[in-house]
């Protein structure tokens, strides 16, 4: 690697999530010109250069080794070598390995150099059908039950759309405990293997895809979800749900049966409707942080 006297640059290049023809020209003309490649996955990089017919030195950069990588790479650029950073996957540092790096480098004054370009949340966003004027990404949801219930309680409320990250295996999941959290009457589309043969877009409420949705999923997968405000929720107090409630019993509704068709009329939070139906709480007087009956 030959040092220049300047320091170098660190670019960011966006690359393929899925179909290889969405490389940019700019990416792969910087792809080739720099000294050495950091990569979130060295195997699965080095086929992208072959198809790309360039050969380019890989060094692995990935959550396990990011702190001590970090260090090296910055050693390089203030010695003049141009670096660029990729993950496996759209534009690196989103849900991957490389704010450390980016931070470290501004501290030692290296040029940032960003190569916009593919991008699975933005593809999602813009096919769901939903609201794009104001948008949340939340990327990967906790795993854990409960972790899970708190952090979408934290977001229950917001008015802009919101995207997710999740895995196939997850994803009947996730979509059960938003329609918890949320309202079943909640739309939301879940976008699966973007930009590849076997692309994907399930829309309806959540109810309906947390019902349809029984199986793990194949390939990668992005979730968008309709902010609080497109749903058109309904704010009952809880002497009139509980009313509604009575109502809907008395004509040999099941209990169950009952609440999910007041969250599906309403758009409120299941959560909300169920702790006014049995403790007489008035929704708006919910503290969203509350454990989850």
């Amino acid at each position: 690697m030959v040092a220049d006297r300047r320091p170098g640059r660190l670019y960011l290049v966006a690359t393929p999530i899925g179909n290889l023809g969405d490389i940019t020209r700019r990416a792969v003309e910087v792809l080739g010109s720099v000294d050495m490649i950091l990569a979130e996955d060295t195997r699965h990089t080095h086929k992208l250069l072959s198809h790309l017919g360039l050969t380019v030195p890989l060094r692995a950069y990935h959550a396990h080794n990011e702190a001590k990588a970090s260090v090296s790479a910055v050693a390089a650029l203030e010695q003049g070598a141009h670096l660029a950073l990729v993950s496996d996957a759209g534009t690196p540092a989103v849900s991957d390995p490389g704010h450390r790096l980016v931070q470290a480098a501004i501290a030692a004054d290296i040029e940032i150099v960003p190569l916009p370009g593919p991008s699975a949340l933005l593809a999602a966003l813009v096919a769901s059908g939903l609201p794009t004027a104001r948008f949340t990404f939340l990327g990967y949801p906790p795993r854990k039950a409960g972790e899970l219930a708190r952090f979408l309680d934290e977001v229950a409320r917001s008015t802009a759309t919101l995207i997710l990250l999740e895995s196939p295996r997850r994803v009947a999941t996730t979509l059960r405990a938003a329609a918890n959290a949320f309202g079943d009457g909640r739309r939301a589309c879940v976008a699966r293997e973007l930009t590849k043969i076997h692309e994907e877009f399930l829309r309806g409420t959540l109810g309906e895809l947390a019902d349809a949705i029984e199986q793990p999923l194949r390939g990668e997968v992005t979730l968008v979800i309709e902010g609080a405000t497109g749903c058109n929720a309904v704010q009952l107090d809880a002497a009139t749900l509980q009313d509604r409630y009575a109502a809907m019993l008395a004509q040999g509704v099941a209990p169950k049966v009952g609440l999910k068709r007041l969250v599906e009329a309403t758009g409120m939070r299941r959560r909300d409707i169920y702790r006014a139906l049995h403790l007489g709480t008035d929704p708006a007087a919910i503290d969203p942080a509350g454990d989850t009956p």
